[in-house]
């Protein structure tokens, strides 16, 4: 039986279906909708299965896999909005969660965080996800979203000051001038 449903269902059934987890938390990171995050995830399933044939290294499965899925995001957004060029996108989409409250116990401090990542525009939170969550490399991440390395260190940078300054209560609040005199 096990002959006959690897000639039936190919090599990579199993290992395209073990990253529907991974996927489901990329695509939420992106969307912050679930369902939309489940229905691009299932996209991505079904044109990962259509054209299982085209991966010839299972170990390169998990990044052709996240590749796939970002260009099911990317045209949603396109079908979404109509916008001159996909790459402003990046800079000018955020979402419209409120900044975060301050944080007391664990579960106060996964949802500031959450909510910060939220209002990050959509490359940043796309490139942050990918390296700090997910754990992909920079050139990995460069290949799944089809931009430069460079870009992706410096979307990386911006999203990490913007998380610090979110995140940061007294950074929020204007300081207050210390006044310094000499003593001699």
């Amino acid at each position: 039986m096990t002959l006959i449903s690897r000639f039936l269902f190919g090599p990579f059934r199993s290992g395209i279906e073990a990253q529907r987890p991974l996927l489901y938390r990329i695509a939420y990171a992106w969307c912050h909708d679930p369902a939309l995050a489940d229905d691009l995830v299932q996209e991505a399933l079904s044109k990962a299965w259509a054209r299982r044939a085209q991966l010839r290294d299972e170990a390169a499965l998990k990044g052709w896999m996240v590749s796939i899925m970002n260009h099911c995001w990317l045209d949603h957004l396109r079908s979404w909005r109509d916008f001159d060029d996909i790459d402003d996108l990046y800079d000018e989409l955020e979402s419209g969660v409120e900044a975060p409250d301050a944080c007391c116990n664990r579960r106060e401090v996964i949802a500031c965080v959450r909510a910060a990542v939220a209002r990050l525009p959509l490359g940043q939170r796309q490139v942050l996800t990918l390296v700090d969550l997910e754990e992909f490399g920079y050139a990995e991440v460069a290949g799944i979203l089809d931009i430069p390395v460079g870009t992706v260190m410096s979307r990386l940078s911006r999203a990490r000051a913007s998380l610090k300054v979110l995140l940061d209560p007294a950074a929020q609040q204007p300081a207050a001038r210390t006044l310094l005199r000499s003593v001699k």
